[in-house]
């Protein structure tokens, strides 16, 4: 695919100076408009402001907000910064998102501009425009971050007391009062109307008119003081408003005339509505639930089969959580939060799929046990449960069953509560919902780059290469995947640069999905990520749905990128540079070339020159050097350089630096001399020490004797060690699949892995035919199929019955005996002599 003209290159004819005219009379000086072009004689692209190449305007044009996010259910209020009105009362504002959704926003009394979020149907960024002229013209631009309801913060939205009892209002033993709380200070204004909303999906599944709507159903309280609490006992809502089985409060200020969109608002989250369903359901929710339970069963009869498409589990919990590319915690059941896991009892830890599928937007999930066993739901009622809606939804959104949330709360979570919380039929939702085992699992390939900079391919290779500029690490054309680095020069103690290098910069592009870089912090040290060439806040919050793509950053040190193909990156800081992982599904096999290798399971060719010829093993460092390096080294004939071209660059200049010594710089330095092995000499201290840390790792002992740090070192072991250890955990291991108790009887282990075995019995007045276990081989099958329970006596029964029999004829015949001998004894006893 030809490359697009990337930001940098329009820079670059921004800002090179030349021959030629200068700007003409008509030239654009301001950035209404404009947000985001680099084009005329000032720029309004986020690059401008580290280079001081801004309009005059470009704050006046190109928003920040505070807040930037919210959630995608509207009625946030949020501050247009660095811009203020001369004359507030003057002014009428409109905020337009997506170029549709209009809502009202204000001046406020110190001249600042506001907004609300409108309610949408998708979560992630969306670009708005404001009008400060009733709608005439949009000139000002910029970006809000609709966010999954459930990754709202308590602050911004009421909460529902005891949410369980809410959702099991009316069944057994669950009656009285309900309260609601939220802060007042989240909503500012003396009295507030509260509000039922119901979500309902209409129109034939899978066709065009298969739509969303969020309704106002009819308000609880109206006019009441803004206490921070609403206390009520429920009614059976009236008959009209009955089909609306799942939906969400909203607090309102009282000026607000009842169902008003768009306007300030509290929701508290999407709920089974138990509390409002009618006197039917109340008299007796396990028939009712019932009857529920099985209109779903014949709707879902009718609905295509949305398993198939579904990516296969892991087979361990330690595959699960290192298998980052595809696979991301499900927030109901997290180990690191103290798996409490309240709909899949027995398992300590979920995952779900991070992508939803390509046709019909579903989703994996996959949960395991303490001892890392996957829990199945053909075992347990607590197993795994795959997704009809994927809960974070799919693009386009909008439209279900791709809508975040609300999809899979009709399709997946309403129906759980029918067949399995409401009515004890769960075997008829499991039946439905079947957990996935991984006979079919594939683990993905792995290679990293850390330290100095060193890098382990998919295939295994380890080799060091300490060039300084710009590198391809990975491209692959079936994706057209691409991973770039910028390499930089360490800098020893003294201040002066080492000559080894370390990556400071990662960025990555899969298709026309977005650009995401990692970099060193200049000032932190810690990382900086940035969105098409802007730097993104993590303020508020840790995950962002992107285009092509989902980020997530841990702990301000980590950040994980999750494609859309399934591959997966993880940026990291260890010591003074950047650490990378990538993870490559299987279907990458073959298709993958640059520094990180040619992913083919052969390790002696991912030093293949561009004329064919694949450097031996044992090839001097000096030669690995001029392979990363040559910009005709790279795999196959015809293939691009291993070095960054301005044409296809992804990464960010946003400083003069960058710009000067690496846009209009080679993107290889061949002035740069770096230090190979054989030059590395210690001083007999420090080496001592190094021999103490590093031990046999020669990753780490070089870095210690490029830099002279120890700290360097520890750094570099470390993040050797967490690729050792993420290698050992995406070994493959062997699944027999899942095996069926006999018909009558039981059997003992829920583990299907290689080695395992599973011991079987029957039922009383059954008998066991067949083998009594079954292990699973090395090759993926059971060493013997599930044996039947017959009718009649089980063999242990009659096994029990024989020396029971035995026993109790053993007893009669010690008695006897002792019996005998007394009467001997008494006899003799007595006998005088």
């Amino acid at each position: 695919m030809k490359p697009a003209l990337l930001p940098w290159a329009l820079l670059l004819l921004a800002t090179a100076p030349g021959p030629g005219p200068g700007p003409t009379a008509d030239a654009q000086e301001s950035c209404s408009m404009r947000c985001g072009a680099l084009d005329g004689p000032c720029s309004c692209h986020p690059t401008c402001s580290g280079l001081g190449t801004c309009c005059l305007d470009f704050r006046d044009f190109c928003l920040e907000i505070l807040p930037y996010s919210g959630s995608m259910m509207g009625g946030k209020d949020f501050v247009v910064r660095h811009f203020k009105m001369s004359s507030p009362t003057d002014a009428s504002v409109i905020c337009r998102f997506k170029d549709s959704i209009q809502t009202l926003g204000h001046v406020d009394s110190s001249g600042q501009v506001h907004c609300v979020s409108p309610l949408l149907y998708e979560s992630g960024r969306i670009p708005f425009t404001v009008s400060l002229d009733n709608g005439h013209s949009f000139p000002r631009a910029g970006t809000w971050l609709a966010v999954h309801p459930n990754k709202v913060s308590m602050m911004e939205k009421s909460e529902l007391v005891n949410e369980t009892r809410w959702q099991y209002y009316g069944t057994a033993n669950t009656s009285g009062n309900l309260r609601l709380t939220w802060h007042v200070k989240s909503l500012p204004t003396q009295t507030i109307t509260i509000e039922l909303w119901g979500y309902e999906e209409t129109g034939m599944p899978y066709s065009q008119e298969w739509t969303a709507k969020w309704s106002y159903l009819y308000p609880l309280a109206t006019h009441i003081p803004n206490s921070g609490s609403f206390t009520f006992t429920p009614k059976p809502a009236p008959p009209s408003y009955q089909r609306w089985r799942v939906g969400a409060l909203r607090i309102i200020d009282s000026k607000n005339y009842a169902g008003q969109k768009d306007v300030q608002a509290l929701w508290t989250n999407d709920h089974a509505l138990a509390w409002h369903l009618s006197d039917d359901f109340r008299e007796d929710p396990v028939a009712w639930a019932r009857t529920q339970c099985q209109a779903w069963e014949e709707l879902e009869d009718q609905l295509p089969n949305f398993l198939e498409e579904l990516p296969d589990c892991p087979c361990t919990l330690t595959q699960a959580r290192a298998d980052s590319g595809r696979f991301f915690t499900d927030y109901g059941c997290d180990m690191e939060q103290g798996s409490v896991c309240t709909y899949h009892p027995g398992a300590v830890h979920c995952v779900r799929s991070v992508q939803a599928s390509l046709r019909y937007g579903s989703g994996q999930q996959c949960c395991y046990t303490a001892d890392g066993t996957q829990l199945l739901t053909a075992d347990s009622s607590g197993g795994s449960t795959p997704d009809r809606g994927h809960d974070w939804g799919a693009p386009p959104f909008r439209t279900p069953p791709r809508v975040p949330s609300m999809s899979h709360w009709l399709y997946d979570v309403l129906s759980f509560y029918y067949c399995c919380l409401w009515a004890p039929d769960c075997p008829r939702y499991m039946q439905r919902r079947p957990s996935n085992d991984c006979r079919n699992y594939r683990p993905p390939r792995l290679a990293s780059a850390f330290g100095d900079p060193h890098f382990v391919t998919f295939d295994g290779t380890n080799f060091t290469f300490n060039g300084r500029g710009e590198y391809v690490l990975l491209e692959a054309a079936l994706t057209d995947l691409r991973v770039q680095a910028r390499a930089q020069p360490g800098t020893m103690s003294n201040g002066t640069e080492t000559r080894g290098t370390g990556l400071t910069a990662v960025a990555v592009q899969e298709g026309n999905s977005d650009v995401v870089e990692v970099r060193l912090a200049n000032r932190t040290g810690g990382l900086e990520v940035l969105l098409n060439q802007e730097v993104l806040s993590f303020t508020e919050q840790s995950w962002m749905d992107l285009k092509g793509m989902f980020l997530s950053v841990a702990a301000g040190d980590r950040v994980s990128i999750m494609l859309a193909s399934g591959a997966g990156l993880e940026v990291s800081v260890q010591g003074p540079f950047l650490s990378v992982s990538v993870l490559l599904p299987e279907k990458f096999l073959t298709h993958t070339h640059g520094l990180l290798g040619t992913l083919n399971n052969d390790p002696t060719d991912d030093f293949t020159l561009r004329s064919g010829r694949v450097l031996p093993p044992g090839t001097s460092p000096q030669e690995l050097f001029l392979f990363g390096a040559n910009c005709e080294a790279w795999g196959p004939k015809g293939a691009m350089p291993r070095t960054v071209h301005n044409a296809s660059s992804l990464l960010t200049y946003d400083s003069w630096f960058l710009v000067h010594n690496f846009l209009y710089q080679p993107k290889h330095d061949p002035t740069f001399e770096p230090l190979f092995p054989s030059e590395t000499t210690l001083n007999p201290s420090l080496a001592q020490e190094a021999a103490k840390l590093c031990g046999d790792d020669h990753f780490c002992n070089f870095d210690v004797a490029a830099t002279g740090s120890l700290s360097t070192g520890t750094a570099t072991r470390v993040a050797h060690q967490l690729h050792q250890r993420r290698m050992q955990s995406l070994q493959p291991v062997v699944s027999c699949g899942w095996l069926a108790p006999p018909p009558n009887g039981q059997k003992e282990g829920n583990r299907y892995l290689a080695g395992s075995t599973i011991y079987f019995h029957c039922d009383n007045g059954y008998s066991l035919a067949g083998a009594e276990t079954s292990t699973c081989q090395a090759d993926g099958t059971w060493s013997s199929p599930t044996p039947k329970c017959q009718p009649g006596r089980s063999y242990a029964v009659l096994l029990g019955i024989i020396f029971g029999g035995l026993a109790v004829v053993a007893a009669v015949a010690l008695v006897y005996v002792l019996l005998r001998r007394r009467k001997g004894n008494t006899h003799v006893w007595g006998a005088q002599p």
